[in-house]
């Protein structure tokens, strides 16, 4: 007499056997890491949309390590609002600003070409702008219409308060 069916085989073998073949579980899987791309995807474009509904948005990098020419740029999107200029990472999901700088505080102080490392990373046609802080040095990177429209947007701000000497 022939065992039954399944009489026999260890617990094991029954439960891997019973399931789908190989290939369409790999195949599901891909499917899922697609359909999530493209999800992440259409987030950031929706949420560049509902960053720049207002207006005033930018491309711009800006510096995450300081005094180094050769790297810790980020890419970004530029946000003005009325008394501050803020930067968001342009591959993140968060509706707020990573950093954020005041427009009472924050001065123009130079710009300047893009070194050679530097040129690989951000866009072709933007420039480095250095700005001033009380307490720090900040780097952007920017197109040179973008330049303009920070020029303008800091000298239209409400007076400064007097420097004390």
């Amino acid at each position: 007499m022939c065992p039954a069916r399944g009489e026999g085989r260890s617990e094991y073998a029954r439960v891997v056997n019973v399931g789908m073949p190989w290939w369409q579980i790999v195949l599901d899987a891909f499917i899922l890491l697609v359909l999530m791309m493209l999800a992440y995807g259409v987030a950031l474009v929706i949420r560049r949309r509902v960053l720049s509904r207002n207006g005033g948005t930018f491309e711009v990098s800006y510096r995450l390590v300081g005094g180094e020419s050769t790297g810790g740029w980020a890419l970004g999107l530029g946000r003005y609002t009325d008394e501050q200029l803020e930067w968001f990472r342009i591959f993140s999901l968060a509706p707020w600003p990573k950093k954020s700088w005041p427009r009472r505080q924050l001065t123009f102080a130079s710009r300047r070409t893009p070194d050679a490392p530097e040129q690989v990373t951000l866009y072709a046609d933007h420039v480095v702008v250095t700005c001033q802080l009380p307490t720090e040095t900040v780097e952007l990177a920017m197109s040179p219409s973008s330049l303009m429209g920070l020029q303008s947007w800091l000298e239209s701000g409400p007076p400064r308060p007097p420097v004390a000497m």
